[in-house]
């Protein structure tokens, strides 16, 4: 375990940012459960990568975005290592808004590397209006990875979460000092 990672949980209000947060780490949420507007919350979590190593998270738990706080804060971007843009299945704006934000954070960022992952929640409701279709298209188009849970299923809901803990804390395979040459013997000429 390295340093600890900052992810920034963002998208439109009542898509589930926090349900998600809630039942990943917690484990508690209960679907269909009343919860208040969040303003910010941390959460710190330690998610086993694919390498089989646990690494530490902290979780930035944004307030949800709307027509009157249509930004994210400039501040976010800046801090993250990487992003989850979070989408409800049962709403065309919630998903229209994850475009506007990764053109947001792709500007701000000038396209320096960060791991970004679009989820996709409430797929266990009745009356989607986002199609699987349409948002594999979009996450293809932006080079994300896109995965759509249900705050139901827990195991499934820690999928996105293990790729993301898992690509942003990828070993370096490269050093970032230059190649050595072979080492010369060096020798002194004495002048007698």
């Amino acid at each position: 375990m390295g340093k600890t990672s900052r992810v920034v949980v963002c998208g439109q209000v009542c898509c589930g940012k926090t349900a998600v947060l809630e039942q990943i780490i917690y484990g508690n949420h209960t679907a269909g459960t009343q919860l208040f507007p969040t303003i910010e919350d941390i959460y710190v979590a330690n998610i086993e990568t694919d390498r089989g190593v646990r690494e530490k998270i902290r979780f930035y738990d944004t307030a949800g975005l709307s027509p009157s706080n249509p930004e994210l804060p400039k501040h976010y971007i800046t801090l993250a290592d990487g992003f989850v843009l979070v989408y409800s299945t049962t709403d065309r704006d919630s998903f229209r808004r994850i475009d506007l934000l990764k053109r947001e954070i792709d500007a701000a960022r000038e396209k320096k590397e960060v791991t970004v992952v679009a989820v996709g929640t409430k797929t266990d409701l009745k009356d989607r209006k986002v199609e699987l279709r349409d948002a594999q298209t979009w996450a293809q188009k932006e080079k994300v990875r896109l995965f759509e849970v249900s705050v139901k299923d827990r195991k499934a809901l820690m999928d996105p979460f293990v790729f993301l803990a898992s690509k942003m804390t990828q070993p370096q395979t490269k050093s970032r000092f230059p190649a050595l040459g072979p080492k010369v013997k060096q020798t002194s000429v004495n002048d007698s």
